[in-house]
């Protein structure tokens, strides 16, 4: 399998770490709907997540399929590993 640098593994350490957030919000927000702060944050991590999203997949390829993600060229998808295969 490819040797990815430090870095790969720091970035997808913090992409984890808002999504976390992001499911934990999204659970809070279901039962809190009108709190401003917490739809704040969210609306922040959500940001924040495309952000990372967009370093990682434009240095080490795609992270989701179906239109989620774009591939480069040739076809990268099959390139390991796979975002689960770390």
């Amino acid at each position: 399998m490819k040797q990815l640098p430090p870095e790969y593994y720091q970035l997808m350490e913090q992409l984890q770490a808002v999504d976390f957030v992001l499911v934990e919000l999204t659970l809070y927000l279901d039962t809190h709907p009108q709190d401003t702060e917490a739809i704040n944050q969210f609306n922040q991590c959500a940001k924040e997540r495309k952000r990372l999203k967009k370093v990682i997949e434009g240095q080490f390829g795609p992270l989701q399929q179906y239109g989620n993600s774009y591939s480069g060229n040739p076809w990268n998808w099959n390139d390991p590993p796979w975002p689960w295969q770390v």
